[in-house]
């Protein structure tokens, strides 16, 4: 039986299709093994948000050669999408794939020579096939792919294409085969969330599919992927707020506190709207965990702008920030834009949001002591009779229990915090 290792970097779309691929594999006939073990195939699902991110993959790459000096060595994803000769031209890649032929297993397994589609060309999503996940009681699923916004510093819609929607109906097919085979919660998931749907005939909505899956299916929990401000609509707030079945976890973009950044990023709203919607959020949904992301030392960015971003995401009601230091992408507009700034610079600014978002992750725990909530069990360590899950407000805790308590939803009493994690005591419902 030949062994396959796959590593997989960035989003939550790349980790379900890496899942596609395994089960794939595995179907076929071959044995899926470590990263850092012998295999006979190693395929390296690349990202690249960042230059950190394909320095990975080159790192990676060369990794997998030291392990085995005659293994097949696949390099695909996002970074292979984009620059494929620059992975063609590293000695230890036999072949390159695109994100289009990443998922086909015979590609994988023989093909000779790289190939990279077009994905701009690509107008048409297939849902991806997956009856199992690494995870075993929450698992991710694709609705949609690409992405129409073009903002100035991204290459994502060049590595993905523009959006398409996976049809509701075979989104419906795909979480009961999840249900059937066990899992509690499903993660909606995709490169540009907010427009599911635009793209179908007729035109459809996230809000209208999420609907759907509550009406549909016995899904126990829901949990909503990244979204951009502008398209997280009322109707999605008052959709969340009525249902104890959508997690109330919220990933929605800032990238900025600055108006005038938000601009030159081509974002579409600006700072007092994003304010607004959290207000709006918080307000229906006061326990609610709302994440963003941030970019630091965007080109030309000032101390006066990096200073209001400071202040304004200090004073939201935010339970954890992702800060990016901004990194120069190849074909996008931002690349060629004046004002770019030191590194040396760009890391401090960067260090600084971090210590907000710890804090902002900290505070959040803390409020969160004598609540009651909901943890499905996911984990379960017989040396101290703990068992670790996670919250819908995106909380993970540990509570006394057993090997049964895994994939199980238990109410707990938050009792504490320690190192992260919410110290838990498991209590009778009402």
């Amino acid at each position: 039986m030949k062994k396959v290792a796959i590593a997989t970097l960035g989003c939550k779309t790349n980790q379900f299709e890496s899942a596609t691929i395994i089960e794939k594999f595995t179907e076929a006939g071959y044995q899926i093994v470590p990263f850092t073990e012998t295999a006979d195939i190693y395929v390296v699902n690349s990202c690249t948000v960042t230059a950190k991110s394909d320095a990975e993959t080159r790192r990676l790459i060369r990794r997998a050669r030291r392990l085995n000096q005659s293994a097949r060595i696949v390099a695909t994803g996002c970074y292979a999408q984009v620059s494929p000769a620059e992975l063609d031209n590293m000695p230890e890649v036999d072949v390159v794939l695109g994100n289009i032929e990443k998922l086909d297993t015979g590609l994988l397994a023989d093909a000779s020579s790289n190939q990279v589609a077009d994905s701009a060309a690509d107008g048409h999503i297939s849902p991806l096939k997956l009856s199992s996940f690494a995870e075993h009681t929450r698992a991710f699923l694709q609705i949609q792919n690409g992405c129409n916004s073009f903002c100035t510093y991204c290459i994502v819609p060049y590595a993905r294409g523009r959006s398409r929607s996976v049809s509701a109906n075979e989104i419906i097919q795909g979480i009961q085969k999840l249900i059937n085979n066990g899992f509690k919660e499903i993660v909606l998931t995709g490169i540009h969330l907010g427009a599911y749907g635009v793209d179908s005939s007729p035109v459809s909505s996230l809000e209208s599919l999420i609907r759907m899956i509550l009406a549909k299916t016995d899904l126990q929990r829901l949990r909503i992927g990244s979204i951009d401000p502008h398209e997280f609509s009322d109707e999605l707030i008052s959709i969340s707020s009525g249902s104890d079945r959508i997690c109330r976890h919220f990933h929605i973009s800032l990238q900025s506190g600055s108006d005038s950044i938000l601009e030159r990023m081509g974002r579409s709203y600006n700072s007092d709207y994003f304010r607004s919607l959290l207000s709006k959020i918080i307000a229906v949904m006061p326990d609610a965990f709302i994440g963003t992301d941030i970019i630091a030392g965007f080109p030309g960015e000032t101390e006066q702008e990096f200073a209001k971003t400071y202040v304004f995401v200090e004073s939201l009601p935010l339970a954890d920030m992702h800060v990016f230091p901004y990194s120069s992408r190849p074909k996008t507009k931002a690349a060629d834009m004046p004002g770019h700034i030191n590194p040396a610079v760009i890391n401090e600014r960067a260090a600084k949001l971090r210590e907000i978002a710890s804090k902002k992750k900290e505070q959040f725990l803390q409020r969160n002591i004598g609540r009651q909530i909901m943890i499905l069990g996911q984990q379960y360590n017989e040396k101290t009779g703990l068992v670790t899950g996670i919250s819908k407000e995106y909380l993970q805790g540990n509570f006394k229990g057993s090997v049964a308590d895994i994939n199980i939803e238990k109410p707990v009493l938050v009792t504490g915090i320690e190192k992260g994690l919410a110290v838990c005591k498991s209590i009778q419902p009402v």
